[in-house]
């Protein structure tokens, strides 16, 4: 993929979506970002995710829903799109429990309408987050592309997997070269504010307790936000096949009682703990097997725990 070339990432102004968009714009890509800036967290941290962005004549930033198609004409009839970075989705285990059915609008239904998109407007290439999610309570010691993954267990984990088979379909029947992002727990600087890495470091700077579910011993592959972008950045330029799935993982799980007292230690605080029981839909453990990214796409992780954990911390306290 030439780096003038024009990418649009849907769920632009999300964490992922604009760390991305960055990166792209100082590879002298043109970047069309496109954001709903739905209240599912403040929306005013999605502003400021893009406040950079919008000073770079190579970007451009619709507010628009992929559930909407008048939404997407606006973006796809405007613009000459080369390829898609398809993020935009109902994201969290737990509130899709809750809301299954806003969860299939936005994450199968607003899948579609991207892929319809792509037919009407001959765009052959997108790259498409999926999730870690998908491979539910799996016994291997590790995660690798060829489980079976026929047991989630969220219904944001069932739509994950159910836009893997509707994005092998187009590429069946449309000849469309799709590639599918297993994404292993991705923390770093812009991180949501709901997940755990962020809010437990919220809590113990502002000493008030954090809730640990379980034990402390479930385990997560976290992965660096730059280590991400730059998986998803050589999904873009990769020409072998046309679908492919691909864990992008940190490749080094940390037990959850690991992650507090790592940011314990760099805060140089501790925390007050609540301990409750395991929540519906949560995972024992997700422990990615990289080697097919690192062979097809030359992926090669480089931030260790402890040193995003650092990163992270500082991004705060700026």
């Amino acid at each position: 993929m030439s780096e003038t070339s024009t990418i649009l990432i849907t769920g632009g102004a999300g964490f992922i979506g604009s760390s991305l968009a960055d990166k792209l714009l100082t590879l002298d890509y043109r970047v069309i970002a496109l954001d709903n800036f739905n209240n599912y967290y403040n929306p005013a941290i999605k502003h400021k995710n893009v406040e950079q962005a919008l000073q770079n004549k190579n970007y451009k930033l619709y507010e628009g829903d992929i559930e909407n198609i008048d939404d997407l004409e606006e973006v796809f009839s405007k613009n000459k799109i080369n390829a898609i970075i398809h993020l935009a989705a109902r994201a969290g285990v737990r509130p899709s429990i809750e809301a299954p059915l806003a969860y299939a609008m936005t994450n199968i239904i607003g899948t579609i309408n991207v892929l319809e998109m792509m037919k009407k407007y001959g765009i052959k290439r997108m790259s498409m987050a999926s999730s870690s999610s998908v491979y539910g309570n799996c016994k291997a010691n590790k995660f690798s592309e060829n489980l079976n993954i026929r047991e989630p267990i969220s219904p944001y984990a069932a739509t994950k997997s159910a836009d893997e088979q509707i994005c092998y379909t187009y590429h069946h029947l449309y000849d469309l070269d799709i590639y599918m992002l297993r994404f292993f727990t991705v923390y770093g600087p812009r991180q949501r504010p709901d997940l755990a890495i962020n809010k437990f470091t919220n809590l113990i700077m502002s000493d008030k307790p954090i809730d640990m579910y379980g034990d402390g011993s479930s385990m997560r592959d976290y992965t660096y936000i730059d280590d991400i972008v730059t998986g998803i950045i050589a999904s873009l330029n990769y020409h072998q096949t046309g679908y492919e799935i691909f864990n992008l993982g940190g490749g080094s799980p940390v037990t959850l009682k690991e992650m507090i007292s790592t940011i314990e230690e760099v805060l140089g605080k501790k925390a007050k703990i609540n301990q409750l029981p395991m929540q519906p839909g949560d995972v024992d453990k997700t422990v990615s097997d990289i080697s097919k990214a690192q062979s097809l796409l030359g992926y090669h992780p480089n931030t260790s725990f402890k040193d995003g954990i650092r990163k992270f911390i500082a991004w705060k306290n700026k």
